[in-house]
């Protein structure tokens, strides 16, 4: 997903041309002269120089690295950031890879934000991945966001062991499982294990599940699971009604069709399109 030359034209585009052109002498000089203390100091300089505050209003978004940072309401400080670690990242992958990495070790919070929200557009965004995974342990929410969230990076470089942890930690925290990136795609069987354990203690202390909580078990609907899916579709709770009624549709299993068949309103609904996933929470 990285394209240096999207970054540096939306920052040529959007960011003060004084800066704009500061920066540029700075990233000039640490190619020739090779320099951590150079990097930290320009990178410790960038909120001084760029506007931290007021996110861009994008006038078009005609680049994927644009789309990107528009959906993510960048403001021109965070793209400054990731173009000064990009950039030094092209000219030097290995020199630059373990500074980039201190960098980020030694962060503020606003800082790993960025870093985490954005590592996608980095070149080698592999080499971040235990940064990464470490932000799944923090309590901080706009940290946890950055990783989680609107973010392919965890799709695309986490294990399993390490997208379960994730997605469990999200349900656990209440965030927004809509915005989790590839469910579907990285469903896997001990996911569902634990699914069905965290359902059960949840339904034990007498709270309510997300109901987007149990997307990831319709291919794996063994028999504790279809258990769980006869007491959804009996539920009092329409929205888990519906929950159990999705799994079961997309399921591709006779047991789980059967169960389903008693209840044909829903099943109607769901070959209408009339409840989807992204339409479970509105009815």
């Amino acid at each position: 997903m990285h394209n240096q030359e999207d970054i540096q034209s939306i920052l040529i585009k959007y960011g003060n041309a004084e800066s704009v052109a500061w920066l540029k002498g700075k990233i000039e000089k640490l190619a020739y002269d090779k320099s951590s203390k150079d990097l930290f100091m320009t990178y410790s300089l960038l909120n001084v120089k760029f506007e931290g505050v007021k996110s861009i209003s994008f006038e078009s978004q005609d680049s994927e690295s644009a789309r990107y940072f528009s959906e993510h309401k960048a403001n021109i400080l965070q793209i400054a950031r990731i173009y000064l670690l990009s950039e030094v990242l092209v000219q030097d992958l290995e020199f630059y890879t373990p500074k980039v990495a201190n960098i980020i070790q030694v962060a503020d919070t606003s800082e790993l934000e960025t870093f985490l929200k954005y590592l996608i557009l980095l070149p080698n965004p592999e080499a971040y991945k235990q940064t990464a995974v470490e932000a799944l342990r923090t309590n901080i929410a706009t940290i946890f966001d950055a990783i989680s969230l609107n973010n392919p990076y965890p799709a695309k470089f986490f294990n399993d062991q390490q997208w379960n942890q994730m997605f469990l930690k999200a349900a656990f925290m209440e965030r927004d499982l809509s915005q989790i990136e590839a469910v579907d795609e990285r469903a896997n069987q001990d996911l569902t294990r634990i699914i069905s354990d965290y359902a059960h203690e949840r339904w034990a202390a007498g709270r309510k599940i997300d109901p987007l909580f149990w997307r990831p078990v319709s291919k794996f609907l063994n028999e504790e699971l279809l258990n769980d899916m006869k007491k959804l579709l009996n539920s009092e709770d329409v929205i888990e009604n519906n929950a159990g009624a999705l799994c079961c549709y997309l399921s591709e299993n006779d047991k789980a069709m059967a169960l389903l068949n008693s209840k044909p309103e829903l099943k109607h609904k769901i070959a209408d399109g009339q409840i989807t996933w992204n339409t479970i929470k509105q009815h």
